[in-house]
């Protein structure tokens, strides 16, 4: 059978021909779909958000790594069990209100959608109530929030009070980041986890599922 993490490499280079041929040849020899996913497609953006973390890779190359998986999983959709895509849990993400920037935001969706989250994106100025709605209609796992103003990070704060006020805030947990977010203002809101990039808001995240905080 092929060796899967050929996938993993051609992930890394971000050459989405090369993925998709892999997939397909995957696929033709009998190889499970859950197993192309999570041991080829995902362990490759896995790597990608190590090496964007150790700014190893820039964003350029993170974008190409993500267009390459998407196409990947695109293929194999049509033979992933329910099982294959329960993927591990759901993701909410916006850019709070007032702030209409989401370079960063469509990163950490890509890199969350690549490590497996179910991601559902509000856009940009989103307002509590819609967070809040968001994060009881889905059953979210995470909510990841972003601000690149810091007039509009106390934003971040009026969301997890408004979870608090809708008995939500025991259900979710809170991920934030954006340029001039930083630990302490994480911790001073009551987030669960600050991400400094999008390469670790993906780390972060997946620990706040496993509970290893």
């Amino acid at each position: 059978m092929l060796d899967i993490t050929n996938i993993i490499s051609a992930v890394l280079k971000g050459d989405e021909p090369e993925v998709k041929l892999l997939v397909l040849e995957a696929i033709s020899t009998g190889e499970k779909a859950g197993d192309i996913m999570n041991k080829g497609l995902i362990a490759g953006m896995d790597e990608v958000g190590k090496k964007m973390e150790a700014e190893d890779m820039f964003i350029p190359e993170v974008l190409m790594s993500a267009r390459a998986m998407n196409s990947g999983a695109q293929i194999l959709k049509p033979h992933l069990t329910e099982e294959d895509s329960g993927g591990i849990g759901v993701l909410v993400i916006g850019t709070v209100q007032g702030d209409q920037h989401d370079i960063g935001k469509n990163l950490v969706k890509m890199l969350m959608e690549g490590a497996g989250f179910e991601v559902v994106d509000l856009g940009t100025d989103v307002d509590p109530h819609k967070f809040v709605s968001a994060v009881r209609d889905n059953n979210a796992t995470i909510l990841a929030m972003s601000a690149l103003l810091t007039t509009t990070m106390p934003m971040m704060a009026d969301v997890i009070s408004a979870l608090n006020s809708e008995g939500l805030r025991d259900r979710v947990k809170v991920l934030v980041g954006g340029a001039p977010v930083t630990e302490e203002f994480s911790d001073e809101i009551g987030a669960d986890g600050y991400g400094p990039d999008a390469g670790s808001a993906v780390r972060i995240a997946k620990t706040l599922i496993s509970g290893e905080v």
